[in-house]
């Protein structure tokens, strides 16, 4: 049996002496003082602990069951979720008009990261409802705003959001699901989703789907795309379900990991459904939900690698393995524990660095997010969405790979189900894959998001970096093993900028080939920034007495081996990247 324990210390130390968030000037963060976090973080990581994580093996072994129409959750996830509910977890950030306890959003992506590294599949039917109501919230009518939300916040109602169809995924511009208008003003939705997070289930009432299909007579392309609510059940004039609509589960998809989430193939046969937003503006509506998500997804990744992290870290220390070739450690047993190994602490470090680093990375993304939702901030608005392809395609990437690595500190006992740590690695794969692959982040970053608004916000994030190195230095050890190794991979990272303006208007193969090790780099320049902002946190306040010197200390340990050991990948993506195209595109299609 695995275990998990909520990292409350760390998500306090990145909230309150790195985001310092008391002094920044967002609304509702004046009330988010170290005590009321505290209080929060410790009951969010209570139920993580002790009632998420012990359903996490069965949901994996158990998986959802299609009967007569119904899914069947696995044993233990509708008792799970009432108390999530009674709890007010789902609304925890949501509009208090509507029943939601209207906290600031990095204190919910902070309690989302417990929840999800407990027990990912489980988190996933409320993560897609809060999707869900971010999009009604913003796009719906009042009177839908009225009928909809105050039972998704509540957790009485879920939602979906139902985009990818057999034939077209990334391309939405190809979907076939139509929309015939009603004399009503409903409209009659026809076609099949596939993939559906949480499509169907028998945790809540009434299931919300978001469903982007095509009104009769749109234009061709993405650009005639609409989003529609459909109801699972007919929702009554006093909030109660009526009718069941015309949509059903065709099947459940057999997947390599989060068996505890049901997800499905949805049929729409003439479903009633009502528009959400404008007419053949669906994407926008969209994506309001998508970029909540991936913000979401990268969170899972970094999740993933840190319950599979503390698990390696427990077998290592536990583990008896062999002799320190510097002289035993544990002379009175048979052999000395994994962990005196120089290699089982370079991954386990390579794991600890990127996790809290990620960490770091994230919880800014959700300050960002609140800075440009409840200031106003366009500048923040501009920098979260340059980020927001990184933070999903680098955490998730490296997500996965520290969590095999984890596995990988079990040998051969990590490859035996018994042991739990395969499913940390199966669960983390999707993430990956899901709310955009990400092939398709490092093209959305390099052939869009760097050239928004003229270049402005990543010219914005370059400055950023620069004025941080210029007011931090002064201390000799700091700068040496802080500033100097951000310095040089901001440098790599700008590099890579210019060769993209100088031979993507060449040839934009030379961009486009270089995309992924871009993003990567640019992942690896946002961990440095944010280790250096860690450093600088901890050695202040080792500098003001804190009493647990022992935090502070391993956080800058912690924070010296990604910038020595991680951080210069970025020369070798930059080369890479300054290689271009021909590598890349020399072989034609026939000879691969």
């Amino acid at each position: 049996m695995t275990r998990y324990t909520a990292p409350t210390k760390d998500m306090q130390f990145v909230l309150h002496d790195v985001l310092k968030i008391t002094e920044q000037d967002v609304p509702g963060y004046d009330e988010l003082d170290a005590d009321f976090t505290s209080a929060i973080l410790e009951e969010a990581g209570k139920i993580a602990s002790e009632v998420l994580h012990p359903l996490n093996v069965v949901g994996d072994t158990e998986g959802c069951v299609l009967e007569n129409g119904v899914v069947r959750t696995p044993a233990g996830f509708k008792e799970a979720y009432k108390q999530v509910c009674e709890g007010g977890w789902p609304g925890l950030d949501c509009d208090p008009e509507y029943g939601g306890q209207g906290i600031p959003y990095v204190l919910h992506t902070a309690v989302g990261e417990f929840f999800s590294a407990s027990n990912m599949a489980f988190q996933m039917y409320s993560g897609l409802t809060h999707g869900a109501v971010s999009a009604i919230n913003v796009h719906a009518t009042d009177d839908q705003k009225a009928t909809y939300l105050p039972k998704m916040i509540s957790g009485d109602w879920t939602g979906t959001m139902n985009l990818t169809e057999p034939h077209a995924g990334t391309d939405l511009g190809m979907m076939r699901t139509k929309a015939e208008p009603k004399d009503d003003g409903s409209f009659k939705i026809t076609g099949q989703k596939i993939f559906i997070s949480a499509g169907e289930h028998d945790m809540s009432d009434n299931i919300i789907h978001l469903v982007l299909a095509k009104i009769t007579g749109a234009p061709e392309g993405i650009k005639g795309v609409s989003l529609f609510i459909v109801p699972k059940f007919m929702p009554n004039e006093d909030g109660s379900v009526g009718a069941r609509n015309a949509v059903s589960v065709g099947k459940i998809e057999e997947k390599m990991g989060i068996h505890g989430n049901s997800t499905c193939v949805m049929n729409y046969d003439g479903a009633t459904g009502y528009l959400l937003g404008e007419e053949h503006k669906g994407m926008r509506a969209m994506f309001t939900m998508m970029n909540e998500a991936r913000l979401a997804v990268g969170l899972q990744g970094y999740a993933q690698a840190d319950v599979a992290y503390q698990n390696a870290l427990d077998y290592a220390n536990d583990r008896l393995q062999g002799r320190d070739v510097t002289g035993a450690k544990n002379p009175d047993g048979p052999a000395d524990p994994l962990i005196v190994h120089p290699d089982i602490r370079r991954n386990l470090m390579e794991q600890k660095s990127f996790v809290e680093g990620a960490r770091a990375f994230t919880v800014w993304g959700a300050h960002l997010i609140d800075r440009a939702h409840k200031a106003g901030d366009k500048d923040a608005d501009g920098l979260i969405s340059l980020l927001t392809p990184v933070i999903k395609g680098f955490n998730t990437d490296k997500g996965f790979e520290y969590a095999t690595n984890a596995q990988q500190v079990y040998g051969g006992h990590g490859y035996i189900e018994e042991w739990g740590m395969s499913q940390f690695a199966r669960d983390a794969r999707i993430a990956m894959i899901y709310e955009g692959a990400n092939g398709v982040q490092a093209l959305d970053l390099v052939g869009r998001k760097l050239a928004q608004d003229g270049g402005k916000h990543v010219m914005g994030f370059f400055d950023m970096v620069k004025t941080f190195i210029q007011e931090n230095g002064g201390d000799e050890d700091y700068e040496k093993a802080f500033l100097a190794p951000l310095k040089a991979a901001s440098k790599d990272l700008q590099a890579a900028g210019m060769y993209f303006m100088a031979e993507g208007m060449k040839n934009p193969n030379n961009a486009l080939a270089g995309s992924y090790d871009f993003m990567t780099m640019f992942g690896h320049v946002c961990l440095g920034l944010m280790w250096a902002k860690m450093g600088k946190a901890a050695q202040d306040a080792l500098a003001a007495g804190a009493s647990d010197t022992a935090f502070y200390e391993t956080k800058i340990a912690t924070g010296k081996f990604y910038m020595s050991r991680q951080l210069p990948a970025t020369g070798m993506h930059l080369a890479r990247i300054q290689s271009g195209a021909e590598p890349v595109m020399a072989l034609q299609a026939a000879n691969f």
